[in-house]
């Protein structure tokens, strides 16, 4: 099937750590490899986003090529998809501008994303870019004439947004954009928080004890998974309320062995928590183990890993030239 005749997919994710966790991974990326064989397949690295909050410039680089690096050693193929860094492809902008003139403010205003996050330090510390985030998104998407976003059920209301914004200007002047449908990921394998079994994975939960990432030494991993908080007793068995901490465990052990639930609660009958936890401890590390060492090995040569990044902002780039070329000359941009 020619990359024409598939549906498009795409999909972004920030360069905000130096590391992917394992919820990411199960939550997101796992999925998008999945998506790349029979979709054309756009994965950006959305730099830009990740500027609405406050950076160093050292971090910054180094985060972004740590994504590149995981996102291919994790199983993104630059010979299935379009892998690229959002900033290498100035289009972004330039249809970002587009979307923020077509965009009403109290449309603007009701995105949760900026009523939650300017919540927290009050708006009058928010920056404008947390603002205007979603318009730069409807950009990402509208610039390579997707026919599908994969993204969790909280970035619904976005495509919503983006949906409204590519009928609303192609009413006003003419087709120009593909409108977009989201494709919620499958719900995933619910990973929590090694420390507290009823929050959510995440590095934002202020502990880096509960949470696997997937650069981590193997020995660091391994450590995390045995200080694993755990329940009353010494049942290995599947109860998020009454055994919420042994209940993640099995979820994690479960989503990267491919083993059923039932089939590890028989294996650990009679069995005790020290065991099981060896037992999740093993699996997770020599799940991650290659992944690392790919991941590694391509920051290692840095200059193999920039070609591969070019590479896909130039295929990008040949796609979002003519979505822009089509947009100023439906808006009457005099060339």
């Amino acid at each position: 099937m020619t990359a024409k005749a598939m549906k498009r997919v795409l999909s972004g994710i920030q360069p905000t750590s130096d590391s992917f966790h394992l919820g990411n991974y199960l939550g997101a990326v796992k999925q998008w490899v999945d998506l790349q064989d029979g979709h054309d397949a756009f994965y950006c690295i959305v730099d830009l986003h990740a500027l609405t909050i406050e950076t160093d410039p050292a971090h910054f680089r180094k985060r972004t090529l740590a994504s590149a690096a995981q996102l291919l050693a994790l199983g993104i193929s630059p010979e299935k998809s379009t892998l690229f860094i959002q900033s290498q492809v100035p289009q972004h902008n330039q249809l970002g501008w587009i979307m923020e003139c077509l965009t009403g403010f109290g449309e603007a205003s009701r995105m949760t994303q900026f009523k939650d996050k300017s919540s927290k330090s009050g708006s009058d510390r928010a920056v404008v870019g947390l603002f205007t985030y979603p318009m730069l998104q409807a950009a990402d998407i509208l610039l390579y004439q997707a026919d599908y976003v994969p993204v969790g059920e909280d970035q619904r209301q976005h495509i919503e947004l983006t949906r409204d914004l590519a009928q609303r200007f192609n009413t006003k002047y003419g087709q120009t954009f593909q409108i977009p449908d989201a494709y919620i990921l499958k719900t995933a394998a619910k990973i929590n928080d090694l420390q507290d079994a009823t929050s959510k994975m995440s590095k934002s939960s202020g502990s880096v004890a509960g949470v696997i990432e997937i650069m981590d030494t193997p020995e660091s991993n391994a450590k995390k998974i045995k200080s694993a908080t755990t329940d009353a007793g010494r049942e290995v068995r599947f109860d998020e309320k009454e055994k919420p901490g042994i209940s993640n465990l099995l979820t994690i052990h479960s989503a990267l062995s491919g083993q059923s639930i039932q089939a590890i609660e028989k294996d650990f009958e009679g069995k005790g928590y020290g065991d099981f936890k060896s037992a999740v401890a093993d699996v997770v590390v020599e799940y991650f183990r290659p992944i690392r060492a790919r991941a590694l090995e391509l920051l290692e040569d840095e200059a193999n890993l920039l070609s591969i990044l070019h590479d896909g902002a130039d295929k990008a780039h040949a796609v979002a030239s003519q979505t822009v070329a089509q947009t100023y000359a439906n808006l009457g941009v005099v060339k």
